[in-house]
C-alpha cells in the first residue's frame, strides 16, 4: 500500500506521525522542529515537520504553537504582519516566558518525553 501526498508534499503517514508528536507536548512546553522530527522517525527531516504545521487548518486542535526553532524562536506558519504574534500569545497564555530578544528557554520550557520502558 503506497501513502497518499498532502498538498504539502508529504505522505499522509509521515504528517499523521508528526501530528501524533506534537499532540504529545504538554502544556507549558515546547519543543524543537528537529526534535519532533526525530522523535517521529524523521531524522534531519526538520523542515518537513514546518511544512506539516503550516498546511494545518486554523481550527486544528493539534498544537502547533508548542513547537519552535532550534534557537527558541518563534517560527511564523504564513507569512505577513504579526504572523508569530499569535504563535507567541498562545505559548503565553500557557505560561511560558519570552526574553527580550524574544525566545524561549529551551533549557527551561523544552519538553523532554519520558523514555520508553527499558
Amino acid at each position: 500500500m503506497t501513502a497518499h501526498a498532502t498538498k504539502a508534499g508529504a505522505p499522509q503517514g509521515t504528517q499523521e506521525r508528526i501530528h501524533a508528536v506534537v499532540r504529545k507536548i504538554p502544556r507549558g512546553r515546547v519543543a524543537t522542529y528537529g526534535q519532533v522530527a526525530r522523535l517521529a522517525g524523521l531524522p534531519g527531516h526538520a523542515r518537513q515537520v514546518g511544512y506539516a504545521m503550516a498546511a494545518l487548518g486554523d481550527a486544528t486542535r493539534v498544537p502547533w504553537h508548542r513547537v519552535i526553532n532550534v534557537q527558541g524562536r518563534v517560527s511564523p506558519r504564513r507569512a505577513g504582519p504579526g504572523a508569530g504574534l499569535r504563535q507567541r500569545q498562545l505559548l503565553e497564555r500557557e505560561g511560558v516566558r519570552f526574553d527580550g530578544g524574544g525566545r524561549v528557554s529551551l533549557e527551561r520550557y523544552g519538553w523532554q518525553p519520558r523514555a520508553r520502558g527499558r
